[in-house]
C-alpha cells in the first residue's frame, strides 16, 4: 500500500472512530451527529477523494476510495458515502464537474433503464435507490440514441415513491417523467451498463467484507465475556467452530472484494477479467453475508437481536447489500452465460490468471 493510501485511510478511521461510533448514533436522540459527520467527511476531502482535482475532488487514487469503501462497512456509516462517491465517480468518467453536497447514483438494478430522449429529458425508473431522499443530486446512467451517457439531475426535478432497506435506511424509488437534466456528457467507449453495476458490485462487496470485519471483532469479544454454566462460552467447542467459520467468511469475503478492487484500480485487467472479479466478490461476499449474520447472531443470542445492542447496525446492512446492482443470483447466472461463451478450454487459464 502506497503511503498516501496509509494516510487517507488512517485519516478516515480516526475520524470516523470519533464521530461514528455505532453505538453513540444507535443511542442517539437526534440526528445532530448526522449534519457533524458529513461535514467532517466533506471538510477532509473523503467524500471525492478519488476524483480528480479539476473536477471538485481531491485527486487522489481509486485504490483510496475502495479504502474508504471498506471502512464505510466497518463503521456502519449511516450517511450516503459510498453512493456520493460512486454518483462522483461517474460523473468524472464524463469529465462532469462534481457538486458538493450528498449524491446518490442510478439505476442500481440490472433491468431499470433510464433514457434520453430526443428532447434531452429523460425517461424511465429506478428502483430501490439507496438515500435518495436525502440527496441533492442524481448520478444517472442513461441511455441515449448515441450511446451512454451521464446526468446530472437535480433531486427536485424528479419523483420520488419513498422506501427502506432492511436497516431502515432510504431505499427510495425514483420516477423520470419528463426530466430535464442539469448536464450530460458522453461515457468513454467500454463503459456501459453492465460495467456501471459491476463497479456498484465491487463498492457493496467492500462495504460487507467491512461489516464482516466488525461481526467477527464483536462476536469474539462477547464470547469471551459471555458467561454461560460457570464457564465463558468462548471455551465450548460449537462457539469456537462457529468463530472459526465466522472467521473464515470474512477472510474470503477481504479477499474476493480487495481482489475486485485491486483489478479496477490497477486499470490493467481486460473486460472478461474485470468482470470474473466483481462478479465473483458480489456473489462471494453475499455469501458470506448470509453465513455471517447468521453465524454471528447465533454467538449473541437473544441479545443480538435487540435494538439496543448494535449488531443489527452491521447485520441488516451487510444482508441489503446483497441485492443492490445485482443480487448474487442474477451475477451467478451472466458469470455462468460468459464462462459458457469462451469455451471450457478458457475457463482453467482465466481463472488461474487471477
Amino acid at each position: 500500500m502506497k503511503d498516501t493510501d496509509s494516510l487517507i485511510a488512517e485519516a478516515a478511521e480516526r475520524l470516523l472512530g470519533d464521530l461514528c461510533d455505532p453505538q453513540t448514533v444507535n443511542n442517539a436522540k437526534d440526528d445532530k451527529w448526522n449534519d457533524r459527520l458529513w461535514q467532517a467527511l466533506a471538510e477532509n476531502g473523503l467524500i471525492h477523494a478519488s476524483i480528480p482535482e479539476e473536477l471538485g475532488g481531491s485527486g487522489a487514487g481509486l485504490s483510496d476510495g475502495f479504502e474508504l469503501m471498506r471502512l464505510a462497512g466497518r463503521f456502519a456509516v449511516p450517511v450516503p458515502l459510498a453512493e456520493t462517491m460512486l454518483a462522483g465517480w461517474l460523473l468524472a468518467k464524463g469529465g462532469l464537474a462534481v457538486p458538493q453536497g450528498r449524491m446518490s447514483i442510478a439505476p442500481v438494478q440490472p433491468t431499470d433503464t433510464i433514457a434520453l430522449k430526443d428532447d434531452g429529458t429523460l425517461a424511465g425508473r429506478a428502483r430501490a435507490v439507496s438515500f435518495a431522499r436525502e440527496a441533492l443530486h442524481f448520478a444517472v446512467f442513461v441511455m441515449a440514441p448515441s450511446g451512454p451517457r451521464v446526468a446530472l439531475v437535480a433531486a427536485g426535478d424528479c419523483r420520488l415513491e419513498e422506501d427502506e432497506n432492511l436497516a431502515g435506511e432510504p431505499l427510495d424509488d425514483l420516477v423520470f417523467e419528463g426530466t430535464r437534466p442539469l448536464a450530460t456528457a458522453a461515457l468513454p467507449a467500454g463503459l456501459d451498463q453492465r460495467s456501471f453495476l459491476l463497479m456498484g458490485c465491487v463498492v457493496r462487496s467492500l462495504q460487507i467484507a467491512g461489516a464482516l470485519e466488525d461481526m467477527l471483532t464483536r462476536s469474539v469479544a462477547y464470547a469471551q465475556q459471555r458467561v454461560a454454566f460457570e464457564k465463558k462460552i468462548s471455551k465450548f467447542q460449537a462457539v469456537q467452530h462457529n468463530l472459526a467459520r465466522l472467521a473464515g467468511e470474512t477472510s474470503a469475503a477481504l479477499a474476493a472484494a480487495g481482489s475486485a478492487a485491486d483489478a479496477l484500480a490497477s486499470g490493467t485487467a481486460d473486460a472478461d477479467a474485470v468482470f470474473l472479479e466483481a462478479a465473483a466478490a458480489k456473489i462471494r461476499c453475499a455469501e458470506a453475508a448470509s453465513t455471517g449474520v447468521a453465524i454471528a447472531h447465533q454467538v449473541h443470542g437473544a441479545i443480538g437481536y435487540t435494538t439496543e445492542y448494535v449488531l443489527h447496525r452491521f447485520s441488516l446492512r451487510a444482508l441489503g447489500w446483497r441485492d443492490d446492482f445485482g443480487n448474487e443470483s442474477y451475477w451467478a447466472v451472466e458469470l455462468g452465460k460468459m464462462l459458457a461463451r469462451r469455451g471450457a478450454d478458457d475457463l482453467w487459464p482465466l481463472v488461474a490468471s487471477r
